[in-house]
């Protein structure tokens, strides 16, 4: 008799659900590129992807929401989106990453999504900065946020087989990374300083036609939540330190039992095993590229991923304005 091996089904990959929300946002958030004004940006992405979340067969809870550092609109924590039928899920969002890039017309703005099982995402609570590093499944098991600068770069390097002074090094600009940038200097690598959107400067480490090899610096808390989960989804690693902007802020992490000084890692910030991803570009960037309007044609460019298995899709895609609008007027709000 001859044995047989069973192979189970392959079950849901929502990562391609989940594309279909930040392709709403991106969408409906591009309408207001260049325009100046960041809340109507952001306000148009949080009301058409809380309408695509909701189409989603998933029992969903908002445990990373965005906007509340700037009373932004926002999904807020707690929210629940979806159907309410399972999975049960933790979600992790930015509607716009990159709020100010969008406004002003500049590059690399992405609307994201990050999902996992129920009760695996971290919640940073009232802290919303992170002191971070981060790179791609080359340079994994190199990096160490309590080592100096110099240290991590030249083992960065080395994996990458890199010599020092060819490494990249994602800081967002910011005063309060005067003496990083002066540290990295010093070791002679090179250095990209961005504006805003440190998910998309993460995930950037990931894949080496974009030259950048490790993210360093403060940023937001949950950009590191959804960096975290996007970085599990293709093997690499990111390393954060809640930072306190105050003594205000640090005597309440006290009171919410929040060690500042414990280095939180991947699988602290998302400890599932299923994680899935979702990017879709507003504005062009090294990623994906922006929206595209071109009469009655929409144009989207997204990057989903999923950690079970380890893919990694690039979905080009083309909407038809009459046709979307049978369903909802989201997209032509001008």
């Amino acid at each position: 008799m001859t044995s047989t091996t069973i192979i189970p089904d392959p079950d849901r990959n929502l990562a391609l659900e989940l594309v279909r929300t930040t392709e709403a946002a991106a969408m409906s958030a591009a309408r207001q590129m260049g325009r100046g004004d960041k809340i109507a940006a952001d306000q148009a992405a949080v009301n058409a992807m809380r309408l695509m979340f909701n189409t989603v067969d998933m029992d969903g809870i908002v445990v990373i929401g965005e906007g509340e550092k700037d009373e932004a609109p926002m999904l807020f924590n707690g929210e629940r989106l979806g159907t309410g039928a399972l999975p049960q899920v933790d979600i992790a969002v930015d509607p716009i990453d990159g709020t100010r890039l969008t406004a002003l017309g500049l590059p690399g703005a992405v609307a994201v999504v990050a999902l996992a099982e129920r009760g695996t995402m971290y919640n940073p609570k009232h802290l919303v900065y992170a002191n971070k590093i981060a790179v791609g499944p080359r340079a994994r098991g190199t990096i160490d946020i309590n080592a100096p600068v110099k240290d991590n770069l030249v083992k960065v390097a080395k994996a990458l087989g890199k010599d020092l002074h060819d490494l990249t090094v994602v800081i967002l600009d910011r005063d309060r990374h005067k003496n990083l940038i002066r540290d990295v200097r010093e070791c002679g690598a090179r250095i990209k300083l961005i504006s805003d959107g440190d998910v998309a400067g993460a995930l950037s480490t990931v894949f080496s036609d974009t030259g950048e090899d490790i993210l360093m610096g403060i940023g937001g808390s949950p950009e590191a939540v959804i960096t975290a989960a996007a970085l599990k989804c293709v093997g690499g690693e990111l390393q954060c330190k809640m930072w306190a902007r105050d003594e205000k802020e640090r005597l309440k992490a006290l009171d919410f039992d929040i060690d500042l000084n414990r280095v939180l890692t991947t699988n602290d910030l998302v400890a599932g095993n299923n994680v899935f991803f979702a990017a879709t570009g507003i504005t062009d960037g090294q990623l994906v590229g922006g929206v595209r309007y071109e009469g009655n044609s929409i144009h989207t460019s997204s990057i989903v991923m999923r950690s079970l298995t380890g893919t990694i899709r690039r979905i080009e895609s083309q909407h038809f304005l009459d046709k979307l609008n049978l369903v909802t007027n989201i997209y032509d709000q001008a």
